[in-house]
């Protein structure tokens, strides 16, 4: 089974957002994407080599 981790706790990993109500309104509002589609489910869970586009910069999830 592939390791996953959901969008909100890795924006948080990553350093984007400081609270889990911060990524809450940065996926409602659609200001993130994840492989080049909108996302606005904050419990997406991302796999190793998802493309995650917010605040203008590219991450990579490598898990």
């Amino acid at each position: 089974m592939s390791e996953t981790i959901k969008l909100d706790q890795f924006l948080k990993f990553m350093g984007e957002v400081s609270t889990g109500g911060q990524a809450k309104i940065l996926i409602k509002y659609g200001d993130v994407e994840v492989n080049g589609e909108v996302e606005t489910r904050r419990g997406r869970k991302l796999v190793t080599g998802d493309q995650v586009l917010v605040n203008g910069k590219t991450l990579t999830v490598n898990l």
